[in-house]
């Protein structure tokens, strides 16, 4: 009996959710350089399109977007039968959508919690659950969900996105367990400082420096760093790669430094 690994199609197609800016959309650029479809899930639908019509420019990949508030899950069947249409069943997907609260506790009101952890974490599950019969019958399929070192340092600004991500890789770890029945991987990245649209205005307020003294590579990291992990792990190449934490931080976590 053979036990080698089933393999993914190279043209097997990708839903990013976030998929309009920032690790998303490095992660869509990533996949499409290679030939993989994508799908850009955003809650900004012309923002994707135009990400989406940049994408097919500069790769030649089949692109699609489809807009969607992902705090609401009535929407992902519909969502689905858009990308079904437009590049066929998925055989992956990046869960990178996200928001970050920075009012800390005396902020946080019960509509942001409900919020942040619509958007990180519930619509993981959901989405999980809408497509794992297109992902166990494509060999090979694998998902990636975005984390992050908040989820393990803690930030006193943001604690729902620090309490999301957190929950996003225990949720990985209890999916991989279900996933694995049907030859589906699933993994977790955990980004340090990238520079995204998302952390640009933090960076442009504070200090010069502030974050790269922490840091053992002494800079920021780029999206397309992350994107490529993010490649790699819904690769053949990571076929033995499921239920893990993979930390893209510049040595960021492991830092003594003040």
């Amino acid at each position: 009996m053979s036990l080698a690994p089933a393999l993914a199609s190279p043209s097997s197609p990708v839903i990013i959710t976030g998929g309009a800016s920032g690790i998303g959309l490095a992660s869509a650029h990533a996949l499409a350089a290679i030939g993989r479809p994508v799908a850009l899930w955003d809650i900004d639908g012309e923002k994707a399109a135009a990400a989406s019509r940049a994408i097919a420019e500069a790769h030649g990949a089949a692109v699609t977007s489809v807009a969607i508030d992902l705090r609401e899950i009535g929407g992902i069947e519909a969502a689905l039968a858009t990308t079904r249409e437009a590049i066929g069943a998925p055989g992956g997907l990046v869960h990178a959508a996200g928001i970050v609260d920075t009012g800390s506790l005396d902020g946080m009101t019960p509509e942001s919690w409900d919020s942040g952890i619509a958007i990180h974490l519930r619509s993981l599950a959901f989405i999980v659950q809408a497509i794992r019969a297109d992902l166990a019958a494509r060999p090979g399929s694998a998902i990636v969900a975005i984390a992050s070192i908040n989820a393990t340092l803690g930030n006193a600004v943001n604690p729902i996105y620090s309490a999301a991500k957190g929950g996003i890789l225990s949720l990985v770890r209890s999916l991989a367990d279900r996933l694995a029945m049907d030859g589906i991987r699933i993994n977790s990245v955990s980004p340090g400082q990238i520079m995204t649209p998302l952390l640009r205005p933090t960076v442009e307020a504070l200090p010069q420096g502030y974050f790269e003294k922490r840091i053992l590579l002494n800079r920021l990291g780029d999206p397309d760093e992350v994107g490529r992990v993010v490649r790699f792990l819904l690769s053949d190449e990571a076929s033995y790669i499921t239920a893990s934490e993979i930390v893209v931080d510049g040595g960021n976590i492991s830092s003594q430094r003040g």
